[in-house]
């Protein structure tokens, strides 16, 4: 939810996400956390399965669309979905792959999958086509940085088998961030 929260701050008119994932793999839970980083509150937040389509209004409008139950590019277009695409707010829409045609070409798009040594963990996979989703890819691909007064002072001493960054022996191997690509 955390990587999603970023996004959410780096949305914009326009932009679109594409998402895809087997069930279960979080993409609503990205959603919500990416409607949270663009100041949507918590609560609006619903997956739109059967609605297919549902707008939120953060600082900025956010149109989450659940393309689960569509069977084709057709009945997608009933729903208004392509006149929401690319215009005044940012599109978040959960399996993209239902119905491709219906995106534009430059896009975000993120691949959640299961990690099969972590049951609670996922890998991502964001590839950004076009320049401002490139620059997107870019963003959320970089390892986020500690608050300065989270850092460690150069002038504590290092816990005994904290290993180099300062992690404990308790607290496992270091999370690494998203495997990213950029296509301009």
């Amino acid at each position: 939810m955390a990587l999603g929260e970023r996004l959410g701050r780096l949305l914009a008119p326009g932009d679109v996400v594409a998402l895809r994932g087997e069930l279960g793999a979080g993409k609503t839970q990205f959603v919500r956390g990416a409607c949270r980083g663009a100041g949507v509150p918590r609560d609006e937040v619903a997956s739109p399965s059967f609605a297919i389509v549902a707008t939120y209004r953060g600082r900025l409008p956010v149109h989450h669309a659940d393309l689960y139950r569509v069977a084709d590019y057709d009945e997608l277009y009933g729903t208004g979905f392509c006149d929401l695409v690319g215009r005044e707010g940012a599109t978040l829409v959960e399996w993209a792959d239902r119905v491709p045609e219906a995106l534009p070409d430059d896009r975000l798009e993120i691949l959640l999958s299961h990690d099969p040594r972590r049951p609670s963990a996922r890998r991502l996979e964001i590839v950004g086509t076009g320049a401002r989703h490139a620059a997107l890819a870019r963003a959320l691909g970089r390892p986020r940085r500690r608050p300065r007064a989270a850092r460690q002072s150069p002038r504590r001493p290092e816990k005994r088998g904290a290993g180099r960054r300062g992690r404990g022996p308790s607290e496992g191997p270091r999370p690494r961030g998203p495997k990213s690509r950029v296509r301009e």
